[in-house]
């Protein structure tokens, strides 16, 4: 009997730290679908080799967590491997039985708490304010302030020489006007430019931050120089001109008050050229 307890409170341990895990993983930047996916695959030590995957080992802070994760996760199983081993070996039939019923309910009863929308809510709140007292986690979630849903991402293109962006400022190449904003510029020589200015120039071998929507930055990212190149830029600041007025009027648009907005996954994918992360 003490066995049967002893393996549901590893499983409620178990459902706590995966818990605990996705709300620190959130607070770093990452979606709360993403941080509940990688936070679970860390802990049973299946490691899904995914975008968000790369993101994740790619940054100190959620790699950290991710470690914490995956040792837990293989004392937990350990744990709950020797619990049931306990719990089933020298047993009558009659007290088998009775323990997997206590198990099955203990199960259920965890699945039902674990998929409550009013627990999942409570124990955000608890674990969210426990975080910011007792950790120096960034708790502003990135991609939501920055609205990472749908078209619009944050990419880094790298320049090549012969790419239509090379050896011209800022203010000359006009991405703003084509609905792309430089976040920052991490030169070739390894220094980094954060909120650059018109003056700054961009050079071969420079790494972009870029902002905006997918399909643009993609146009971007294919566009040469010469008039062909310049040509482009034109369309494209034409169709983003377009995008804006569009835009502009949904946002201005009535809506009812019953309509729920949009779920956005928040997920900020990084774009190199050739290469879809």
């Amino acid at each position: 009997m003490l066995a049967v307890i002893s393996l549901l409170i590893v499983l409620t341990l178990s459902i706590l730290i995966t818990r605990i895990a996705t709300e620190a993983l959130t607070y770093t930047g990452l979606s709360r679908q993403s941080a509940r996916f990688q936070a679970r695959s860390a802990f049973s030590g299946v490691g899904f080799t995914t975008s968000e995957a790369e993101q994740v080992v790619n940054h100190p802070v959620r790699r950290k967590i991710l470690m914490w994760l995956m040792l837990l996760g293989n004392v937990g199983i350990v744990t709950v491997v020797s619990s049931m081993v306990l719990t089933f070996v020298g047993a009558s039939a009659a007290d088998t039985s009775l323990r997997l019923a206590m198990l099955g309910g203990g199960i259920t009863a965890l699945w039902l708490a674990g998929n409550s929308k009013l627990v999942d809510r409570w124990l955000s709140r608890r674990i969210a304010r426990l975080l910011k007292r007792m950790t120096d986690l960034d708790v502003r979630d990135y991609a939501n302030v920055l609205h990472l849903s749908g078209e619009y991402q944050i990419v880094e293109m790298l320049v090549r020489p012969q790419d239509w962006l090379a050896n011209k400022t800022l203010s000359k190449l006009r991405l703003r006007h084509e609905g792309v904003l430089v976040l920052g510029i991490r030169t070739a020589d390894g220094g980094y430019v954060g909120a650059p200015d018109g003056a700054t120039m961009i050079s071969p071998g420079d790494e972009l931050l870029l902002y905006g929507r997918v399909s643009a930055m993609q146009k971007l990212d294919e566009r040469r120089e010469g008039i062909g190149g310049n040509l482009a830029h034109l369309d494209a600041v034409a169709e983003q001109k377009q995008v804006s007025e569009v835009e502009h009027a949904e946002a201005h648009k009535p809506h009812k008050d019953s309509a729920e907005p949009p779920e956005t996954s928040g997920a900020a994918s990084i774009v190199r050229p050739g290469r879809q992360y």
